[in-house]
């Protein structure tokens, strides 16, 4: 399914004028066709800040629209420069819970010429639902995603 998806990501980011209606129409696409995939989103590095700027998302509103590098999964993503995968949210210290429905999360940082200057977030409602097929996938999201960026 996964597979199948990435023809429509380049079709996204190939037909989009702007990079915000290009990122948005990806957070509805995954969130759409993904089931597990309850809540989508983008967060940026703010300007020289040590904090991330929430981006387009789809899915319920969050109040997390600023995040310190090191706090939550995204934060710690922000210093690792790593994939993070949280098969249960309720196991980690350091998270920051946006709703008591999300079970997992997912974070895959975004690299343009090699910094990290954002990443991909995901939420979803089921418990452990993410495999090494979701971090590929989402690793191949990043990378098209900064050519536009």
């Amino acid at each position: 399914m996964l597979d199948s998806l990435k023809e429509k990501v380049v079709s996204i980011i190939e037909q989009k004028s702007d990079v915000t209606s290009c990122l948005q129409g990806i957070c509805e696409l995954l969130k759409k066709d993904v089931p597990y995939y309850d809540w989508v989103g983008f967060y940026f590095r703010n300007g020289e800040k040590e904090e991330l700027k929430l981006g387009p998302y789809a899915g319920e509103p969050t109040d997390h629209t600023i995040i310190p590098f090191g706090k939550g999964i995204c934060g710690q993503v922000a210093l690792s420069n790593q994939n993070f995968v949280v098969p249960d949210v309720n196991a980690q210290d350091n998270y920051i819970a946006c709703s008591i429905t999300v079970k997992a999360e997912i974070v895959i940082p975004l690299f343009v010429n090699g910094e990290n200057i954002g990443q991909i977030d995901i939420d979803s409602n089921t418990p452990n639902p993410f495999t090494k097929d979701d971090e590929r996938f989402l690793e191949f999201v990043t990378v098209e995603v900064a050519k536009i960026l």
